[in-house]
């Protein structure tokens, strides 16, 4: 049956193969031997990725032993590894030139420091291993400053003789590296021979035959050298002594022997014996056993060579846990100088001879050996780490570690061969107040051999219980515009604590600065005057203090709501509200919202709205704000309509606030064009035969009450021009001749033309009868007034022309030859006509296109289309028939019906311009918004379009202005006016007016009749008109 000891030995066991990885975790570094002090050799937290939660900071420690001087230093607030006061030497640590623990590669040194990172919260074991690269500090050094070497005189050339090796502590490259014989004499000359194992074996070579008689002794210097940087070098004095001959050499049966040797072999245990054996005879014969020089001289003071045997026998006690393998070097010689080679191996087998061995490296640091801890400490708190080890190998050397007794205390594995001793439940001062314990390591060998260590462990007193609030939250309600120092509560706190552990101190925590508390009545006192509008509520800690050490702490929410009290006035959130509205918009439509604030609250933000004065046009909703309409709007009576509007809250005392409001009314097209020129649809114009191609023979001018593009016009003949005889301006109304007229053109002409403007959606249009009679002279313009009343029975869309005419009184051969030239004719100017116009065509709507792109993106684009659209102006003759018109504008009194007088100057040279129909298919529905700004701009006056007087002889004006009008891209036109020929329309809104005028010109005097769509378009008009 398995006894007790035995299980808690296989429990051990089992916690030791149990490694909380967690908690331990390794780093390796590389630095080099020699390193000066305080150098930085790495940083834990950051080649671990270690990073502190929770705001706290991170204590790392070097666990070493008491009284050691380590050889590394590490930073306890950054965790970074420095170099201590101790260089470390590599040679020193690793005498053999290998690994310092026995885990590293071949050659390889190396040592371990263990660092523990607190608070316990985040602790962990973090093993660092250093491993130490080798620098070239020492030279290599010859066994001997003179060496002998014998050479029979027999000796071959090309023979070689081995010289005894150099050796260095360094390592690697640092190592021996080079032989250089110096001073060979031509005779001798030096080798290296490079072993399996890596050894360079320096051989003298004889390079020429020896005569011992003539020279018996050859003196020079051999130089070993490493291959450090700079390199290391020595000499060494070789001697050679040319001996009698012996021809033949001892030969070892097995030059490479291995033996397997257990470490507790007595003295005088015999290893191994070596045979060799020498063809000679007689004293030549007689061998002799001995050590090479290579052979380390612990391994001579281990092993014994009987030098006539050849028998190896253990010298004194071996220990496997010192050195594992020895390696020696056996000659064999027969007096001569060319010895027999064998090496011996031998491996120290381990036995179960040594005990473990338990490290304790403290933590928290003990006082007069015992580890003081406090009763606060958590569960698993670090206390040590125990490090157990063997040093004997495979199962004796397994090592399981246990606690002696039940403690609240237990060991945790961190690796294969560490332990952390920390508290496994809560201690209680008043329970127990001190431990004794103890630890106990034993290994897995047959015997088992164990080892055991006491800890000592006092338990200290600690202020564990915090003041507590008798009410975690507290709420509080103060008015707004309180006096300073106003009282708002008294907060207190108990502690179950007694004496100076139970002394309580209040403290405001942040965000409490309008506040003020008394640190030892807890008395709570507004420091500032509240506003509520800037902060309703604030929202800050209150801190309980006690006095232990370390004091304890609690703390408790304070809540203060601000009432409200009515103190601010209601703001609208415009000062002037403007609405942009259609004109003929039904009564009681929505024109605009406006909008109140109010930053108190309750019922002193509750605001309601309404209209100042007696303004029966609009109707106010006083809760939404919502503006309607209750009148219908007519641009052309009223462009707009301003008002006030007031906000009043429902507070005590009331408060108001005033706003202004502006409704704009945008056009629509509803008026169609008005005739003004000609007079009448009963008059009729000269153009006499003599009259050249390009000359004006009449004009049609009308004007649009509507503004926009619904009071751009454009002139059309629909009818009356079969034979192509005469063309019409689109842009301007002036008929021009478009070939010289002949006998057959003769009589009077019809021409019906259409006026039409580019109003959406639908455009309107008037038609004018203008009456152009072809002859030399008008001898009776009786007869020409009977003409005119007969062709008002033909129908406008014939030509007056298509019957036989009595006036025309020619021979008929020649009135014949006359038609069919004139049809000729007719058919050119036709085709001719056609391309041209559809060319001005295209170049129109582009014209267009960029005028309106350009005058919605600039509030003024005047000088930039007066420079982009240069156009070729045809110059008339001298005797122009017309001149150009100037229309001054006077300043009325009455800006709603007060005429505007003007004169018109008939123009005497022509600029030709051509337009296209506006594309109201590719422009998108106008949508007026409140903040556009050429809405705001173009409608800002609610003037009324004043009427025109035109009178004869008006002075030319001296102020001479283009206007060009700025609407958004869909409801933009361009006016202005150089000369009558570049006038397309008269807008009805003010800023449409141009001022145009010019010299020259005949004049005939006589009346000037219009023609009105609306009631409420008055124009006067005279002109005076002379014949010549």
């Amino acid at each position: 049956m398995m006894e007790l000891r035995d299980f808690y030995l296989l429990f051990a066991l089992f916690a030791c193969l149990t490694v909380d990885s967690a908690l331990a975790q390794e780093l390796v570094y590389t630095i080099q031997e020699e390193l000066p002090e305080n150098i930085l050799i790495g940083s834990i937290p950051r080649d671990l990725n270690i990073s502190a939660g929770g705001g706290a900071d991170l204590i790392y420690r070097l666990v070493s032993k008491a009284g050691e001087v380590p050889l590394l230093r590490v930073s306890s607030g950054t965790g970074d590894i420095y170099t201590g006061s101790q260089r470390v030497d590599r040679e020193k640590l690793c005498p053999g030139g290998g690994g310092g623990g026995g885990e590293g590669e071949p050659g390889e040194c190396s040592f371990e420091i263990e660092v523990v990172i607190l608070p316990n919260d985040h602790f962990r074991l973090v093993k660092v291993k250093l491993v130490v690269r080798d620098v070239n500090d020492n030279a290599p050094m010859f066994p001997s400053p003179v060496i002998n070497i014998s050479i029979p005189e027999n000796t071959l050339p090309n023979s070689r003789f081995p010289v005894p090796s150099a050796s260095d502590p360094d390592a690697g490259a640092n190592g021996v590296q080079r032989y250089q014989l110096l001073d060979g004499q031509s005779v001798l000359g030096l080798d290296v021979v490079e072993s399996p194992e890596g050894e360079k074996w320096p051989q003298l070579v004889v390079q020429r035959g020896l005569d011992r008689e003539q020279k018996d002794t050859y003196v020079m210097k051999i130089k070993v050298e490493d291959g450090g940087v700079p390199a290391k070098s020595s000499t060494a004095i070789l001697q050679v002594t040319v001996s009698d001959v012996n021809d033949n050499r001892p030969v070892f049966r097995e030059s490479q022997l291995e033996v397997q040797l257990p470490e507790d072999s007595p003295p005088g245990t015999s290893v191994i014996q070596l045979h060799a054996t020498d063809a000679d005879v007689g004293s030549n014969a007689e061998l002799r056993y001995l050590f090479s020089a290579q052979t380390p001289a612990a391994v001579r003071r281990s092993f014994a060579l009987d030098p006539s045997l050849g028998l190896i026998t253990v010298q004194r006690p071996l220990d496997r846990e010192d050195v594992s393998l020895h390696k020696m070097t056996v000659l064999a010689t027969d007096g001569s100088s060319s010895p027999a080679r064998a090496t011996v191996t031998v491996n120290v087998t381990d036995v179960n001879d040594n005990p473990p061995a338990i490290d304790i490296r403290y933590i928290i640091s003990p006082v007069n050996g015992t580890v003081p801890l406090s009763e606060k400490d958590p569960v698993n708190t670090k206390i040590a780490l125990i490090t157990v080890s063997d040093r004997d190998t495979d199962v004796n050397g397994k090592v399981v570690c246990y606690i002696e007794k039940e403690v609240p205390f237990h060991l945790k594995a961190v690796y294969d061969n560490q332990y952390l001793l920390e508290t496994s439940s809560f201690l209680d001062y008043e329970g127990t107040n001190q431990y004794a314990f103890r630890i106990v390591a034993s290994d897995a060998g047959k015997p088992s051999l164990n080892q055991s260590a006491l800890v000592r462990v006092r338990l200290e007193d600690e202020n564990d219980n915090p003041p507590v609030f008798s009410q975690p939250v507290i709420e509080l309600a103060v008015p707004e515009n309180n006096h300073r120092g106003l009282y708002l509560t008294t907060i207190s706190a108990t502690d179950e604590d007694s004496g100076k552990n139970a002394e309580i101190v209040y403290q405001l925590g942040p965000n409490a600065s309008f506040f003020d508390l008394d640190r030892k009545t807890g008395v709570l006192t507004a420091s500032r005057v509240f506003d509520r509008e800037e902060q309703e509520r604030y929202i800050f800690t209150v801190t309980a203090r006690d006095s232990g050490n370390p004091p304890l702490q609690s703390q408790a929410a304070v809540i203060v709501t601000v009432l409200d009290e009515n103190d601010n006035n209601p703001k609208f959130t415009h000062n002037h509200f403007q609405f942009f509205v259609s004109e003929n918009l039904p009564k009681y439509s929505t024109v605009g919202v406006i909008t109140v604030t109010d930053l108190d609250a309750g019922a002193n933000a509750e605001v309601m709205a309404s209209v100042v004065g007696d303004n029966a046009n609009f109707i106010l909703d006083p809760l939404s704000g919502v503006i309607r309409s209750n009148v219908s709007f007519d641009r052309e009576q009223q462009s707009s309509y301003t008002f006030e509007v007031k906000a009043v809250d429902r507070g005590r005392p009331v408060r108001t606030s005033i706003a202004k409001v502006t409704i704009n009314v945008i056009d629509v097209n509803d008026n169609s064009p008005v005739v003004i020129y000609p007079p009448s649809n009963s008059s009729f114009k000269l153009v006499p035969l003599s009259a050249i191609p390009g000359s004006v023979v009449a004009e049609v001018f009308a004007v649009d009450v509507d503004t926009g593009m619904n009071a751009e016009l454009k002139y059309s003949i629909v009818s009356g021009n079969n034979k192509g005889l005469f063309r019409i301006d689109p842009m301007t109304g002036n008929i021009t001749l478009e070939e010289k007229p002949t006998a057959i053109d003769q009589g009077l002409h019809r021409l019906v033309v259409n006026i039409s403007d580019l109003g959406y959606p639908k455009p309107l249009h008037t038609l004018v009868l203008v009456y152009l009679y072809v002859n030399d002279t008008v001898n009776n313009a009786s007869y020409v007034y009977e003409l005119i009343r007969r062709t008002m029975e033909t129908p406008l869309d014939k030509n007056i022309g298509d019957g036989t005419q009595p006036w025309q009184n020619e021979d008929y051969l020649t009135i014949m030859i006359a038609i069919v030239a004139g049809a000729m004719v007719v058919i050119v100017v036709i085709f001719v006509t056609i391309l041209v116009r559809c060319r001005q065509s295209s170049r129109f709507k582009a014209t267009q296109r960029n005028k309106q792109g350009a005058e919605w993106m600039s509030p003024n684009q005047e000088c930039k289309q007066n420079k982009k659209k240069k156009r070729k102006k045809r110059k008339s003759p001298k005797s122009s028939l017309l001149n150009f018109v100037t229309i001054e504008e006077s300043k009325p009194d009455d800006p709603a019906h007060e005429p505007i007088n003007g004169t018109i100057t008939l123009p005497a040279e022509l600029e030709e311009q051509t337009i296209g129909r506006f594309d109201w298919g590719s422009t998108p529905p106008t949508t007026f918004k409140p903040n556009s700004p050429d809405l705001a701009r173009h409608y800002k006056s609610g003037s009324p379009q004043p009427s025109f007087h035109l009178k004869p002889d008006t002075p030319i004006s001296a102020k001479k202005h283009h206007v060009i009008q700025e609407l958004p891209l869909d409801n933009t036109f361009v006016g202005g006016c150089d000369t009558l020929s570049k006038r397309s329309s008269t807008s009805s809104d003010h800023f449409s007016a141009s001022e145009c005028s010019s010299q020259g010109g005949f004049k005939t005097k006589g009346p000037l009749h219009t023609r009105q769509n609306s009631a409420q378009y008055s124009q006067k008009y005279e002109m005076e008109t002379y014949y010549g």
